[in-house]
């Protein structure tokens, strides 16, 4: 194994992230673009329960994120957990998450175009939208082909204006709520609302579950931070802080900010359906031009989502390709450390997915939604198994390597896996919310994935590459992967 300074991993790629980088993307990674435009339906559903929705699943992804944090701080890498169950589950396992978590950020890309497009149209109306969407694509896409330095830059202010604006509102909001907010007299504010509206459960306790399936996915990018872990100063430390701090970014910018609008408003007051949750609780406040502050909110969060969806496409890509999962040239970096091929790959599909949502809205590109719609369970599911494994390994291999510990292992890795099967479950059962047709999409599309993933290996495809980030070595498909491991 060829060892290289942990400053500059091997792979092409270069540490160009600085630790605060690396701190404001773990920030503002659990703050996408649906928290403040998804949280309304999940109201309307659940009233004021839809806390116990975002708590059931914020403890969920603060347990997978703890598993992925133990694998990755033990061994970090552009692909994480796709390298991860690469080597603790088989090729197989590597290959489809990897490539069902590419899928899933290209439609991003599309759906987070558009969004952006939408509120700009409305600004500068001589533009058209889908102007707009070709711009913004355009943009955050030079900015990711610079350097992994300015991905971070930008990153780093568009997440830092979310956490800014996300926690004004809490403070803001929760002054009001117990009446110490001066020169604010909103007479509908009070933790009454919690209850007086037909109880805390006014839709009974079947509909936290529906609530669940409204924001679960809303939570998706708190991942993220594992995999940019490649490219820092001391990707092990960058990986243990952003682990450790999930539960209170979780529990303030989720659970806070909801807490805060359905004790502002009645949870069935009708502005939440007409002008969305954050404007109407800020419009319960007097606060001038409510509905602008929130766009511009919106828009830095939807550029935040596509700048930081654009890079975690193409890191995995270049994973894949470094791996033998993907043509080789996404595996090659320029001069400055940035994988070009991966990087254009990524952001064509994604402006084809654009184009869908223009001329087949209704077909295609609700197909390509849908179908992707699952895949953040299933990468949840596949940290689950990987961590299983990867424990064993890790223990016996490099034992000092594990810095991060998943709490209770093995039983509440076995009970988070349990749950997300469960969710999975339920989702089966939900037809009015298109739970269903969601699963059954991207069941669907991971089937084939699969199909491909396992006639690939039976064929010899490729080879796997194993390492800490510092070092790496390839071997053959034949080879039993635990048993060749170097984890250090």
């Amino acid at each position: 194994m060829t060892s290289q300074p942990s400053s500059s991993p091997p792979s092409g790629l270069q540490a160009g992230l600085k630790n605060r980088h690396l701190s404001m993307i773990a920030i503002g990674g659990v703050i996408g673009a649906g928290l403040f435009v998804g949280s309304s339906s999940g109201i309307r559903t659940a009233g004021p329960g839809i806390l116990l929705s975002y708590a059931l699943v914020g403890t969920l992804v603060v347990l997978v994120m703890r598993m992925l944090g133990e694998m990755s701080a033990a061994n970090p890498t552009s692909g994480s957990f796709s390298a991860h169950a690469d080597r603790a589950l088989g090729r197989w396992a590597g290959f489809s998450i990897g490539w069902l978590y590419w899928f899933f950020w290209v439609v991003v890309l599309a759906v987070e175009a558009t969004a952006g497009a939408t509120i700009l149209e409305g600004w500068v109306p001589a533009v058209p939208q889908w102007a707009w969407a070709l711009i913004v694509m355009m943009v955050l896409t030079a900015t990711n082909l610079v350097s992994v330095g300015s991905y971070g830059e930008f990153e780093f202010w568009f997440a830092g204006i979310k956490v800014v604006a996300i926690s004004a509102f809490v403070i803001i909001g929760a002054l009001a709520v117990f009446g110490v907010l001066p020169g604010v007299d909103s007479d509908k504010a009070g933790l009454g609302n919690l209850t007086d509206h037909g109880g805390f459960l006014p839709n009974g306790p079947g509909a936290i579950l529906t609530g669940v399936l409204l924001v679960v996915f809303s939570f998706m990018g708190s991942e993220i931070a594992t995999l940019a872990a490649g490219e820092s100063e001391d990707p092990q430390r960058a990986v243990t802080k952003s682990t450790n701090s999930i539960i209170w970014r979780v529990g303030v910018f989720y659970l806070g900010s909801i807490f805060v609008v359905v004790t502002l408003l009645p949870w069935n007051d009708p502005s939440i359906k007409e002008k969305g949750s954050y404007v109407a609780a800020l419009d319960s406040l007097g606060i001038a031009h409510a509905g602008q502050i929130m766009n511009f909110i919106v828009l830095t969060s939807v550029l935040s989502c596509l700048n930081s969806g654009l890079y975690t496409a193409s890191r995995m890509a270049f994973s894949l390709g470094q791996r033998g999962d993907a043509p080789k040239a996404f595996a090659r970096t320029t001069s400055r450390g940035v994988p070009l091929a991966a990087i254009v790959a990524s952001v064509v599909f994604g402006f084809v997915a654009v184009f869908f949502n223009y001329r087949f809205p209704d077909s295609v590109f609700l197909f390509l939604v849908n179908s992707s719609g699952a895949v953040a369970l299933f990468v949840w599911l596949v940290i689950c198994f990987s961590q299983l494994r990867m424990r064993k390994i890790i223990e016996r291999e490099s034992p000092e390597k594990l810095v991060v510990r998943m709490w209770l292992y093995p039983y509440l890795t076995w009970a988070t896996a349990a749950l997300i099967v469960f969710v999975l479950g339920y989702m089966l059962t939900d037809t009015e919310h298109d739970g269903r047709e969601t699963v059954l999409l991207s069941l669907l599309v991971a089937a084939v994935v699969l199909v491909i993933a396992v006639v690939r290996q039976k064929r010899g495809h490729g080879s796997v590459v194993v390492g800490d980030g510092r070092g790496t070595r390839a071997v053959d498909d034949g080879d039993d992967v635990e048993d060749v491991i170097k984890v250090g």
